[in-house]
């Protein structure tokens, strides 16, 4: 039983201190495409900021589903790192970004092929088409470069430091901000001055963040020379956490993809509604990915040594303040209403569609809050097969299933799947959670 002198004096400093950054990480982000949009929005046609609109979506999602370079890495690192294993650190920051610039390498290939498949399937009209086709092409450039990145930042959260993601953030997003007003207004290099911005400040980015990451580093310049070097079973262990993850995200990513496919087919109203309570739930998530983050870093570190009491306490503690943010945003939307829905709409009929759904983005945040926890947790606890056991379950014994149940409800039934495969994320993982407070077998396992 936790009582309340218990709850004072869990670790609440410890995980805000690393939360807070990683929150305003997540809140620069929607900023920047807000300054994107607004440059872009003030050329002459709208076709460039269609093509931008859509090519940068696409390469998101491509992003996105190679995301597990930053949690493997930060599940790793701050397991070692617990452990005081500091040549391990290091290793995995060289190994990380091999991996990181041998996938981007492969992206970067395979972008032709990819490009085509993408475009087919998102059907834009003939005349933005070829104009995202060419966004496309030079955003995948800096492929490497911005996957090598996300591995960089994955380091620097395992080492329990989030101040320097957020300042390397904050600059790159500064950069291309700059450089979107040159090459888009200036030299009217319109939708391709968009994508060469991102490319140079990804860029930019990767040599600043690099450097840093070298100060921190206290092997000599022959060890990293030599760890470069390892031999292919050196990756097994990075590899295979890789790979329990990205099938997670994988299964995350189709339902998402089907979900917005069924919506589209409702009707570009439903359509409309569906996207702005993504907003909606998107918002709450910048709160709980902080705190899923700091999670990940100190469940790392109590794992990696041996310590299930100050584990207990972190598992506690980020559980506490995932539910007091979902809980806050969730009465937020509650009592705004109608004037929050008008933040992003005058359209009487997307407006009628909202309220109709309004239930939904009130109990939204209390659904998901669960999951983004848990992620988190898990992730630093290292029981990545388990994550993506569970998540194979939620996707394909909960949510298809529920979809195709409910059906005859119309989006109310498409809500209820989602709400429900949310609800079950947090559940699955909850059940596992004994798993943690067990003497460790195996790291991945």
């Amino acid at each position: 039983m936790v009582n309340l002198q218990t709850v004072i004096r869990l670790p609440h400093r410890t995980v805000l201190h690393l939360a807070w950054p990683m929150i305003l990480s997540n809140l620069s982000v929607p900023l920047l495409g807000l300054v994107d949009t607004a440059i872009l929005g003030h050329l002459p046609t709208p076709t460039y900021l269609s093509a931008v609109a859509l090519g940068s979506s696409l390469i998101a999602m491509v992003l996105w589903s190679l995301g597990f370079l930053r949690m493997g890495t930060t599940s790793l690192v701050a397991r070692a790192f617990g452990a005081g294993e500091r040549e391990l650190v290091e290793a995995l920051l060289l190994r990380s970004l091999v991996l990181a610039f041998a996938l981007g390498l492969l992206l970067l290939l395979l972008s032709p092929l990819l490009i085509d498949v993408a475009l087919a399937w998102m059907a834009p009209s003939a005349e933005i088409a070829p104009f995202t086709a060419s966004y496309c092409q030079l955003r995948l450039l800096s492929a490497p470069f911005a996957l090598a990145n996300i591995a960089l930042m994955g380091w620097f959260i395992g080492r329990q430091n989030t101040l320097i993601p957020l300042l390397i953030l904050v600059f790159t997003n500064l950069l291309n901000l700059l450089l979107d007003w040159v090459l888009v207004m200036e030299l009217q290099l319109n939708s391709d001055g968009a994508a060469l911005a991102t490319v140079s400040a990804d860029i930019c980015a990767f040599l600043l963040a690099i450097a840093i990451a070298r100060r921190h580093l206290q092997a000599p310049a022959s060890q990293l020379w030599q760890w470069l070097r390892s031999p292919l079973r050196e990756y097994t262990e990075l590899l295979q956490a890789n790979r329990y993850l990205f099938v997670r995200t994988l299964c995350l990513l189709s339902v998402l993809t089907f979900f917005n496919a069924q919506g589209a087919r409702m009707g570009d109203i439903t359509l409309a509604a569906n996207a702005i309570i993504f907003q909606l739930l998107l918002l709450t998530s910048y709160g709980l990915d902080g705190i899923a983050h700091a999670s990940e870093a100190l469940v790392g570190e109590a794992r990696g040594r041996r310590n299930p009491a100050r584990l207990r306490d972190v598992v506690i503690t980020s559980g506490l303040w995932s539910a007091a943010i979902a809980g806050a945003m969730a009465l937020a939307f509650l009592l705004s209403g109608n004037p929050l829905f008008r933040l992003f709409t005058d359209l009487p009929q997307v407006l009628a569609a909202l309220e109709h759904y309004a239930l939904w983005v009130v109990l939204l945040p209390l659904a998901a809050l669960w999951g983004f926890w848990l992620d988190g947790v898990f992730i630093g606890a290292g029981e990545l097969r388990y994550m993506q056991n569970a998540m194979l379950v939620c996707a394909l014994g909960i949510f298809f299933p529920l979809w195709w149940l409910t059906q005859g409800w119309g989006n109310h039934g498409l809500w209820l799947a989602f709400s429900l495969f949310s609800l079950a994320r947090g559940v699955s993982l909850g059940i596992g959670l004994p798993r943690l407070w067990q003497p460790q077998t195996a790291s991945l396992d």
